[in-house]
């Protein structure tokens, strides 16, 4: 239990970090102006040439404001407030401890889930109403669900740190947003962390590895720098 909550934890501050650099201003700026430099998406078409796949930059000129956000933006003030004041039993659990086990965890949000606030936060499906078809832009990482036959990927969520739900178990349901992506994107290493683009929809998908309260209609996507 104590692990899980430093992966949160982590899980914070590393869309914090994935954010910092950006002043309040750039924050405010809308991505129309920002893509008006016709930057290339890269990666977004493959061509096949003698059974090879070659990377065919794109250009892209959106019409759309995209408002950029952070993680902390989709999860509401109650269920934060509690995550980040974990009752007094997960600090007297040892790290290592058969209690600390995955299964135990999930065993102990499920059976607590109904009268520990900090449980609740953990498997909550609360969002940030207001989200609703908003187009927003978010940096995260890949955790790839779906491949078309190119081995791109068509499905996947979209999670503030690198691990969760395939090394770590996975953030609340309102820190993951599942994406459908038809046109499939190319994903070399689960260490990139991208810049997605769309439109939000406060919509629960469940899924064997994990449930999202938020789902995106993609529009544009890059490699994300700071």
């Amino acid at each position: 239990m104590q692990q899980l909550f430093a992966v949160f934890l982590i899980g914070i501050i590393t869309l914090q970090l994935l954010s910092c650099g950006n002043s309040e201003k750039e924050l405010n700026k809308t991505a129309q102006t920002a893509e008006e430099k016709t930057e290339f998406i890269g990666k977004d078409v493959l061509q096949k040439r003698d059974n090879d796949y070659i990377h065919k930059p794109v250009k892209h000129t959106p019409d759309i404001n995209f408002k950029s956000i952070e993680w902390i933006d989709l999860i509401p003030k109650n269920d934060l407030d509690a995550l980040l004041n974990p009752p007094d039993y997960i600090a007297e659990i040892k790290d290592g401890s058969i209690e600390d086990q995955m299964e135990s965890q999930i065993q102990n949000a499920i059976s607590a889930a109904n009268d520990d606030r900090y449980q609740q936060a953990l498997v909550s499906i609360n969002v940030i109403p207001e989200m609703d078809k908003q187009a927003v832009k978010i940096p995260g990482f890949i955790v790839p669900l779906e491949f078309n036959e190119d081995e791109t990927v068509t499905q996947f969520f979209l999670v503030p740190y690198f691990g969760a739900c395939i090394h770590q178990p996975p953030p609340p349901p309102n820190q993951i947003i599942f994406v459908n992506y038809p046109k499939g994107l190319l994903l070399e290493s689960l260490y990139n962390p991208f810049g997605i683009s769309g439109v939000l929809s406060t919509s629960v998908i469940q899924n064997d590895m994990a449930t999202a309260a938020y789902t995106m209609e993609v529009l544009h996507y890059e490699i994300y720098t700071e």
